[in-house]
């Protein structure tokens, strides 16, 4: 039997008999690009394709065929979001293709695909050009096709819903195809190929039916917990005390050979230090591989964090924001701060803090490695950021990059856990260990929590100053966390004005859009969270503290002059100079920051009086990052228990101008689950550090959003025709604020740790 492809040019080097881990069905396939199915007549359901001849690529993005089937090549993870059928809408739109025509591919990490992430909210906006370049390109040379065939000119003919038209004449696309097309496109040409107006698109911003729908509700839909393979053996890992500087002491499996299936226990030699102290057991199933774990005996010699817990984290980060010298300093325009402090009338200063938050995604992660018979490496796993993970998986296995391919799969939840694809190592390493032999390794809940890299605990100091008619002359922001880019891609770094590197994901959201004058902005690496961890990134990431402690901020700064929250902030929100915005993302600036955050003030009836003990709280944002905003205000409506210091939260409105909704569903969708993400974290959800590990093992004690919890809940898109900016995050951070504010409002309280528990609320009562 011959091999489907070859390690080099195809990624698909895998023996039919092996195929055993196919993930294709209706609509939608994973980890096994179609274009290796010209090379076998039988497809892996049962169709029969067509040849290479038959087949069109105008670009890498997706190719035609001869039925006019079009398939359109994802690089971005699959997580619930619907992304595949975003990204093949604006693909198809340009090209005047019929949705139902229309096929998605996650492909696989071959390196023609270029760098692979899904992450910060990044994968429509920066499809969008790319795509819309590429349906153009597949028109233009349809359309000169078919003006060839009927010996007229292109600018006569037009293409509509898969044809193209000239008068009563039409040529299907497959047609087109069938009698051959090579037409191809230089980068140079892609780009002065013409658009179609924004007014004129069709699909993008419609209702569609979702290509992934049907196979997620069938139960049909394959994620990375599903991969099999013939032969395979599975893992179980034992881990050690602390995340790192671990190293086995002894090792007894005398018990375990008494479990039916167990084969052996392997100690990981780790060259890419990404699971030092790991064990594996090993056994012919799943469960024989867990009951087996539970009568091996490790001793470990623990690393240095087994003596640090939460409160030395904070500790640290108070100590650093207490150092001038340390972090660095973000251009702002203008952080020379120190005259206006000095010349202040009044100031203000407040400290805020987070905790410890888990992913807590539902799939456990997991992976299945082996080494296949054209000696390449193939992970089979769910991943959000393949060209981070392939330079660990080389390390480890002493191997080059092109000597490993990782195939695409579902995600059962991914919240920034599958960026960091540290998981595919031990699996990667057990198979080593066995000569290539498939491994599947699944960890279990307790073993997900204690290997999560969860958002790190966070410090941060805001100071605002005000001249003497209350008016906000100069304002600072000094935040300080573990750095999951410093740890995990330190060449995402950039400089400061001060020549010091930071990370951009974790003060992102400090370097806000109102006008106050000189400011500040400093960010901090807290050295010994990332000595004692490995921080992760989590939906929002860094605006999950930045802009906790912003929005809480400005509201206390309003009441300090005893300005109204609502108008103090529209007051600074100023399209001007840097918060003017620019083509094609962030047009507009501050003002459309302004629009939403009047707009949710309106929803929420900001101003109106309200019940006992019951207040209204606004917060908005920008989303991630400066260059592509999502502007997001936040109002709900909450009550306090006065006796039980539980928090209701009864109204939750959302208002999101992201520019141009691609995909109406899927961003009212992304904008729920992250608003409630964030109620989640404000309220109910966090966890901390004790001795090295994680206090919390599973969900009776780690306490996410529950139903019954869940308020009532509006999503309201405001009309734009700017280039769309991300939603998968940017709903998440001002929620926090919002609540804290309104419990203000409500009892007079002012809460500045998340998440905030009955017992803050109580204690802070208990001092009014």
């Amino acid at each position: 039997m011959r091999k489907l492809g070859n390690k080099q040019g195809d990624s698909s080097s895998i023996s039919r008999r092996g195929f055993l881990i196919a993930m294709t069905a209706t609509g939608v396939s994973f980890g096994f690009p179609r274009s290796w199915a010209a090379m076998d007549p039988a497809s892996p359901n049962g169709e029969v394709l067509p040849s290479a001849a038959d087949v069109y690529e105008p670009s890498l993005w997706y190719s035609i065929d001869s039925a006019g089937k079009i398939k359109v090549n994802i690089i971005r993870a699959e997580m619930g979001q619907h992304v595949g059928t975003s990204i093949a809408r604006i693909l198809a739109d340009e090209l005047e293709a019929d949705w139902q025509d229309i096929e998605i591919i996650h492909v696989d990490s071959n390196e023609k695909w270029g760098y692979m992430v899904t992450g910060g909210s990044w994968s429509v906006s920066q499809s969008w050009p790319v795509y819309r370049q590429a349906g153009a390109a597949g028109k233009t040379a349809l359309i000169e096709a078919a003006a060839k065939q009927w010996g007229v000119a292109a600018s006569k003919c037009k293409a509509q819903k898969g044809k193209v038209v000239y008068g009563t004449k039409t040529l299907s696309y497959g047609d087109l195809v069938a009698k051959g097309l090579s037409r191809q496109f230089s980068e140079e040409e892609l780009k002065a190929l013409p658009l179609k107006p924004n007014k004129d698109l069709s699909l993008v911003g419609q209702q569609v039916t979702s290509l992934d729908i049907t196979n997620k509700t069938n139960g049909k839909a394959i994620f990375g917990i599903d991969a099999k393979i013939e032969g395979m053996v599975y893992g179980c890992p034992i881990l050690p005390p602390t995340r790192n500087g671990s190293k086995v002491s002894t090792l007894d499996d005398s018990a375990a050979k008494s479990i039916k299936g167990y084969q052996q226990t392997l100690i990981l030699e780790d060259p890419s230090d990404t699971v030092p102290g790991w064990v594996m057991v090993i056994a012919s199933s799943f469960y024989a591989a867990q009951k087996a774990a539970k009568k091996v005996k490790v001793s470990w010699q623990a690393g240095a964090a087994a003596y640090v817990s939460e409160s030395d984290f904070m500790a640290e980060g108070r100590k650093l924001i207490q150092d001038a010298s340390q972090g660095a300093i973000l251009d702002t325009g203008n952080s020379d701060t120190a005259a206006a402090f000095e010349q202040a009338s009044s100031t203000l200063t407040q400290e805020y803090t987070t905790h410890t938050v888990l992913h807590a995604q539902m799939e456990p992660v997991n992976a299945l490695a082996f080494q296949n018979s054209d000696k390449v490496w193939e992970i089979h796993s769910g991943c959000q950021w393949q060209s981070l993970t392939l330079p660990s998986l080389a390390s480890a296995l002493g191997v080059k990059e092109n000597d490993i391919i990782m195939r695409s799969y579902l995600l059962g939840g991914g919240f920034g856990r599958r960026l960091n694809g540290d998981y595919t190592v031990p699996a990667a390493l057990a198979s080593k260990a066995l000569g290539g032999k498939p491994v599947k390794m699944v960890l279990l809940r307790t073993e997900d929590f204690q290997f999560d890299s969860p958002r790190s605990s966070s410090v941060q100091l805001l100071k605002m100053a005000f001249d003497q008619d209350n008016k906000v002359s100069a304002m600072e922001h000094h935040a300080t966390a573990g750095w999951p880019t410093k740890v995990m891609v330190p060449a995402f770094m950039p400089k400061g004005i001060n020549g010091e590197s930071f990370d951009p994901f974790s003060i992102s959201g400090a370097d806000h859009w109102y006008s106050v004058g000189a400011q500040k902005v400093r960010a901090i690496s807290n050295e010994l969270a990332n000595k004692s961890f490995r921080p992760g990134w989590l939906r929002s990431v860094g605006p999950g503290w930045t802009n906790w402690a912003l929005e809480s901020f400005m509201d206390e700064a309003a009441h300090h002059i005893g300005a109204d929250p609502l108008t103090f902030r529209l007051d600074k929100l100023i399209a001007e100079g840097r918060n003017a915005g620019v083509e094609p993302i962030s047009i507009g600036g501050a003002a459309r920051q302004a629009a939403v955050l009047q707009r949710a003030a309106d929803l929420i009836g900001w101003g109106q009086p309200q019940a006992a003990d019951t207040g209204l709280g606004l917060a908005s944002t920008f989303g991630q990052e400066r260059n592509m905003p999502t502007w997001v205000a936040v109002a709900v409506q909450v009550h306090v228990n006065k006796s039980t210091g539980i928090v209701k939260v009864q109204k939750l409105h959302v208002v999101v101008d992201a520019g141009i909704v691609v995909d109406p569903n899927g961003a009212e969708a992304q904008c729920q689950g992250a608003a409630l993400w964030g109620l989640s974290m404000a309220l109910y959800e966090g966890t901390e550090f004790v001795n090295g590990k994680v206090k919390d093992a599973n969900f009776d004690t780690y306490t996410p959003l529950r139903l019954s919890q869940t308020p009532e809940v509006k999503i309201e898109f405001i009309p734009n025709t700017a280039a769309p900016a991300g939603l998968g995050e940017p709903a998440t951070t001002p929620v926090a604020p919002a609540i804290a504010n309104a419990i203000y409002q409500a009892v007079g309280i002012r809460l500045r740790k998340i998440p905030m528990t009955p017992e803050d609320v109580k204690t802070a009562l208990s001092r009014v």
